[in-house]
């Protein structure tokens, strides 16, 4: 078994929106429905449980792509509210159920059981400073797409603010 280098893609973002907003767009499913995915990708599904120990069930879909929905679990392991969410990433079948990146035709370097830690911060003017970092990339394709396609969520997100 070889160690790998990994790497943390961090994202940072500030938006012209109070954090109790942001918030909401990240634990109601409403709110998620409408800025999940990358550019040309929809959210069908947004089954949120936002505490510890809850789990929520997320999909992304493009059917203009011809990508049918996949499915993710976010297993939270702590939830500060307006503040943090620190969550387990894993692909998951419609019912939930965790499913290995191979089977869904992910490269071996696709991770599982990937932390994700999102903090919101007040900036006391209205706006607020959201941190996404998603631990754990093996240097590579599948990171750099994750990075582009979190860089366009967030940017979906923006818009879904000023709404």
């Amino acid at each position: 078994m070889t160690n790998a280098p990994t790497q943390d893609l961090v994202f940072t973002h500030t938006f012209d929106a109070p954090v109790a907003k942001v918030w909401r767009a990240w634990t109601e499913s409403d709110a998620l429905r409408q800025w999940w995915g990358p550019d040309n990708f929809e959210c069908p599904t947004a089954v949120m449980d936002v505490r510890e120990g809850g789990v929520s069930l997320v999909s992304m879909a493009s059917p203009k792509l011809g990508f049918p929905e996949q499915y993710s679990t976010w297993r939270y392991l702590r939830v500060v509210p307006l503040e943090r969410i620190e969550y387990v990433h894993n692909l998951a079948d419609k019912d939930g159920n965790t499913i290995s990146p191979a089977s869904v035709g992910m490269p071996s370097d696709f991770p599982e059981n990937q932390i994700h830690i999102v903090t919101f911060k007040d900036l006391g003017d209205g706006r607020t400073r959201l941190t996404v970092t998603e631990k754990g990339w093996a240097p590579g394709q599948m990171a750099e797409m994750s990075k582009m396609g979190m860089e366009q969520c967030l940017e979906k997100l923006a818009g879904a603010l000023t709404q």
